[in-house]
């Protein structure tokens, strides 16, 4: 049995293989106990027994940002190079945002009482200059055996050229029962600040993470075969054991589920370049995919820089659940803030604060059963009633709601202009791929305003992160700096051969060790060496593709990121990296023949719903589908809501749609 869970903020969706077919199921989230909707989707779909066997479980998880964006992580210490202890406080001395005077630095994760120096040093080159005595690790480890703090975070200066010194530390915390997270251990690569940053984080999540993978794992079970396996940012699964070690990897898990099932729907139904567009209960989360899936290592996770891969993935704070109110200039505002699960939008029945999912309940276009197929009803009336006392001087409660959706799409759509347009990309040559709960009532809108030609709306909409964790390969990525000139154009493809070899060699070593422990054949292992390259004086570089030419690649994708190039300039090499993908099994997705048909004589009914987007708030009659019914060649005629278990979408006027032979929904502009 494969079953994947990915907790969002609102619901926890489940997927599984169960005789061949995938299933869904969806459970209210717990944001309290993120463990608790994992055991009862367990429960549900397994039974109660705690003999299970051969069960692999894959999990996109919300603890590690939860832990972050709310600083509910471990009491941690740091140890570092003597004289450097405020390193993580200084950091890069920039302003976030350049104009604001009263703008403030979110606190470091370790309070200056808790930051240790250690007598020693190493220089830039490797060399140690000054090797910690016995006497100097003696001290520092009894001032931390009197701190008792639950992690320690251990980032000695330039220890990732030569790691003696971190070695020693971690050897003695260790053998004294310390968890210990070692910079060249999390991340072998220079800048002193990201770096500690890095690892500060990774030693602040330790026990949070370790603590909900341990009740994941008494809920799989221990039968023989039964595996646990985490969603890392990067796009790749790890088992429980690497995630409670490392798990800063995994504060993006979700989102990276669903980027990794977009890109497989789309690439199923023929679509290369696509735009991915997420909107679950809290958030949405944007990514634009060219194919390969791309990474950054310049990521910020609640104001904090966050240097391991993880998919270039932009998110906001707009969902279902994202809270509607004045402020105080009588502008209206929609989230960050959200009714998450508990208490949940209002028509929920416990909410009291009106939310985008009471929006499009108030316009009709949510359908009269609820969600999850009947099995949660919504109050139409209650959230009615909240609208009226909350819409100010608007002239109605649909006015109102109209305006909740119009705020989003705004916030949703500059969202996608951040990885599109700002970035070098015409919106107007890709698909949107449309997904999460929420995601079918916006996209159209989105596409018009953004000259995207087509929607894609894919089979399990509601759940699809939660695919793409099931279907996603075994991904590890190792890297170490090497600062060097690059080699000339003619000899960039021989160099792999000579100076670099020794690096790539050295990484790929722990590489093969660390896919062994994850079981994985090495006949099912693929490599990718990746080189991170920058002009000479350069302060950031980009990541490019080893194989070939890579220093013609380096200049083309400068062109094309930043508008310039210069083949004259020398290049330095910064950074190698080898990115291990160890292929996992394939899911049963299966394709049919395409019929073409009119899907009205299989339509639910007809309603009155209201598109704001039209132009007009006046109810327009509209064609209610159960997409459950749509088969392979059905078109569909606007305007049209289609409803399922996991997702609701809305076909509004001036567009139409059709089921291709994946079951996925196409919705693209009616022709005039």
């Amino acid at each position: 049995m494969r079953i994947a869970i990915d907790t969002g903020g609102t619901f926890t969706d489940c997927i599984f293989v169960r005789d061949g077919r995938l299933e869904i199921l969806k459970l209210p989230s717990a944001r309290q106990d993120p463990a608790r909707p994992v055991a009862q989707a367990l429960e549900t779909i397994l039974g109660p027994s705690r003999e299970r066997a051969g069960v692999e479980l894959t999990c996109g998880t919300t603890v590690g940002t939860n832990a972050l964006l709310e600083r509910r992580g471990g009491r941690i210490a740091l140890v570092t190079t003597a004289g450097f202890e405020d390193v993580i406080e200084i950091g890069r001395q920039d302003r976030p945002r350049l104009y604001d005077f009263f703008v403030t630095r979110p606190e470091p994760l370790v309070p200056r009482d808790r930051r240790f120096g250690l007598r020693e040093r190493v220089d830039a080159a490797g060399r140690s200059l000054e090797a910690p005595s016995e006497e100097e690790l003696d001290r520092v480890t009894g001032e931390l055996e009197r701190a008792a703090p639950e992690a320690v975070a251990l980032c000695l200066l330039f220890s990732f050229a030569n790691p003696t010194h971190e070695r020693a530390l971690a050897r003695r915390l260790r053998a004294r029962g310390m968890r210990v997270s070692v910079s060249h251990e999390v991340l072998a690569e220079f800048r002193e600040y990201e770096r500690t940053a890095t690892v500060l984080a990774n030693a602040y999540l330790t026990p949070a993470v370790s603590g909900y993978l341990e009740a994941v794992e008494r809920s799989a079970g221990r039968g023989r075969g039964t595996r646990v396996g985490v969603m890392q940012s990067n796009g790749g699964i790890a088992s429980a054991r690497a995630a409670a070690e490392e798990p800063v990897r995994t504060v993006l898990s979700g989102p990276a589920g669903g980027a990794l099932g977009a890109r497989g729907a789309a690439s199923l139904a023929g679509y290369d370049r696509i735009i991915s567009f997420d909107m679950g209960g809290t958030s949405t989360d944007v990514s634009l995919i060219e194919g390969e899936l791309r990474t950054t290592t310049e990521s910020h996770v609640a104001g904090l820089p966050v240097a391991v891969p993880m998919l270039e993935i932009h998110t906001v704070g707009a969902g279902g659940g994202s809270i509607a109110r004045f402020d105080d200039a009588g502008a209206m505002r929609v989230g960050p803030e959200s009714a998450g699960a508990d208490p949940g939008p209002v028509c929920y029945g416990r909410g009291e604060q009106p939310t985008v999912t009471d929006a499009h309940l108030v316009l009709g276009r949510l359908g009269a059963q609820g969600l999850l197929g009947g099995k949660f009803p919504l109050d139409e009336a209650r959230a009615r009633r909240c609208f009226e006392r909350a819409r100010g001087p608007l002239r109605s409660v649909e006015a109102f709601a109209a305006g909740i959706l119009a705020v989003a799409d705004t916030t949703m759509e500059k969202a996608i202009r951040v990885i599109s347009v700002e970035r070098g990309y015409d919106p107007r040559d890709y698909t949107l791929v449309a997904f999460g709960g929420a995601g079918g009532l916006h996209a159209c809108q989105l596409a018009d305003a953004l000259g995207i030609p087509r929607v894609l709306i894919p089979k399990f909409p509601g759940a699809l992160s939660a695919l793409g964790i099931l279907a996603a390969d075994v991904v590890k990525d190792f890297s170490r700096t090497l600062r060097i000139e690059a080699p000339c154009a003619e000899s960039s493809g021989a160099a792999l051969r000579g100076p670099l070899a020794c690096a790539f060699a050295a990484i790929e070593a722990r590489g093969w060790r660390e896919m062994k422990s994850e079981g994985i054949a090495p006949k099912r292992v693929r490599i990718e060496r990746l080189l991170d390259l920058r002009y000479l004086g350069q302060g950031y570089e980009l990541t490019i593709s080893a194989r070939g030419d890579f220093l013609s690649r380096f200049h083309q994708t400068h062109e094309q990121r930043y508008g310039y190039s210069d083949r004259s300039w020398r290049v330095e090499l910064v950074n190698v990296r080898s990115r291990f993908i160890g292929q996992t099994a394939r899911l049963p997705l299966r394709s049919r023949r395409e019929i073409p048909r009119d899907a009205a004589r299989v339509a639910m009914g007809r309603r009155k719903a209201i598109f704001p987007g039209a132009g007009s708030l006046r109810p327009a009659d509209t064609t209610f589908y159960d997409r459950a019914r749509l088969l392979p060649g059905h078109r569909l005629k606007a305007p049209a809501i289609v409803l399922e278990y996991s997702a609701t979408t809305a076909i509004p006027p001036g567009w139409q749609g059709r089921v291709d032979r994946y079951e996925n929904l196409v919705l693209e502009p009616a022709r005039r």
